[in-house]
């Protein structure tokens, strides 16, 4: 008996060996896939983070009634006629009057973003009682000023060698000890749209783009597949033509989604003539992609959904369709619910269609309605990250974590979903 036990723990003993070197492996894999995906999230998020922060100049900037509103109507229409880039420039002239030669006046005029002119044109509009005064106001610096003070521009490097002259760290110097520079939350991040000034450069445009793409998507591609797949799972006879459609729907799951691009580029907008660059010809496009994925998903529910809750049905005297919309796809519901967000989810990461059918033009203005031009945030990501501009790295950093928190958001969305509403048998 003894020696049965003993060569029974010998022979164990190599698979609980091996058994524990697997779990090992595994352990080990896991810490490696964390380890990429913190350095990934992590270098996004140091190079994007400073994105959320502008760097602000104080600008005592005289405003002689002559050249403003010489009539004192206080007119807004007769405020924003005035050549406010012209008293702007005068005002750094005066801060600075050691600037003298042409070159000089330009590296001078480049300490303050090229859209600060408007920004003193809208706060004199607003409070048109500082016409006749010398007013204080905050403009935004340059995307150069504004990456030497976050640090991305060594300033001890030789003046070939970085974008921002001797001269303008001087005065960029001399701001910063009289107070006059500070950094505030760039809320033009979020409230703005695209621009050619990194400074100026926001995502709302795309996020409504994005959005309205979306809609568009989940309105064609949900009931579209739902429909779709009770017809096949319920209705549709298990024959040849029935597999065929099911093997194409899982290819079509598949295809790579420039694909879907090149479709919609034939169809939408060569035969059909819809506006090109919209999101409603975007959101067509993706609800393609999308629908093979909401098909199966919305299958795999129906299949979940015992036989029993049929049986019943039918047995109390309910019709085919009767059982099936009053009984089985109310418990399928969650699930084609999980699945049609995850769907959704890969759609908003998508950017080959969406290049195909013009949504890459350079849109400044936030879209208004489907019909509308507009770009989406992988798009404006895409952009961004070709620009040659050092100021459109951090933006093009800041909005990839703005796009994986809209993804963790809807797969959180999704796990929620199915937790709280799935039925377990």
């Amino acid at each position: 008996m003894t020696d049965a036990v003993n060569i029974l723990a010998t022979s164990s003993s190599p698979r609980h060996a091996a058994e524990s070197r697997f779990r090992l492996y595994g352990v080990i894999a896991i810490i490696i896939s964390l380890g990429f995906l913190f350095v990934m999230v992590g270098s996004i998020a140091i190079r994007g983070t400073g994105a959320f922060q502008q760097s602000f100049v104080n600008i005592a900037v005289p405003l002689p009634a002559e050249k403003i509103d010489p009539k004192g109507t206080a007119d807004p229409q007769v405020i924003r006629k005035s050549r406010f880039g012209g008293i702007l420039k005068s005002a750094l002239r005066e801060m600075f009057p050691e600037a003298k030669s042409r070159k000089d006046k330009r590296q001078l005029y480049k300490l303050v973003s090229a859209t600060a002119e408007y920004s003193l044109r809208d706060h004199v509009v607003a409070n048109p009682d500082l016409v006749g005064t010398t007013a204080s106001v905050w403009v935004r610096a340059s995307s150069d000023i504004d990456m030497y003070l976050k640090g991305n521009i060594d300033g001890t490097l030789d003046e070939s060698q970085r974008r921002v002259s001797d001269l303008q760290l001087a005065w960029a110097a001399e701001l910063q000890s009289k107070g006059r520079i500070e950094k505030r939350f760039n809320t033009q991040f979020f409230t703005g749209g695209d621009s050619r000034e990194p400074e100026q450069a926001g995502i709302l445009g795309a996020v409504t783009g994005s959005a309205l793409s979306l809609l568009v998507c989940f309105l064609l591609s949900f009931p579209i597949g739902v429909l779709a797949a009770v017809y096949l799972e319920e209705f549709a006879s298990k024959g040849r033509i029935n597999r065929l459609i099911e093997v194409n729907i899982n290819n079509l799951a598949a295809v790579p989604s420039i694909v879907f691009g090149l479709l919609g580029l034939a169809i939408f907008l060569n035969v059909f003539g819809l506006p090109r660059s919209t999101p409603l010809v975007g959101g067509m496009v993706l609800a393609l992609m999308t629908l093979p994925t909401i098909i199966i998903a919305s299958r795999a529910s129906l299949r979940a959904v015992p036989p029993s809750i049929r049986e019943a049905a039918f047995g109390l005297g309910a019709s085919k369709v009767q059982a099936t919309f009053h009984h089985v796809v109310p418990l399928a519901m969650p699930g084609m619910l999980t699945g049609s967000i995850i769907g959704m989810a890969q759609a908003l990461g998508e950017t080959a269609p969406l290049l195909m059918i013009g949504m890459v033009a350079f849109i400044v203005d936030i879209p208004g309605g489907i019909t509308e031009a507009a770009t989406a945030l992988p798009v404006q990501i895409f952009l961004w990250a070709d620009s040659p501009e050092r100021g459109f790295l951090e933006k093009t950093s800041a909005a990839i974590m703005v796009l994986l928190g809209f993804l963790i958001l809807m797969n959180l969305i999704a796990i929620i979903l199915r937790r709280r509403l799935e039925i377990r048998w």
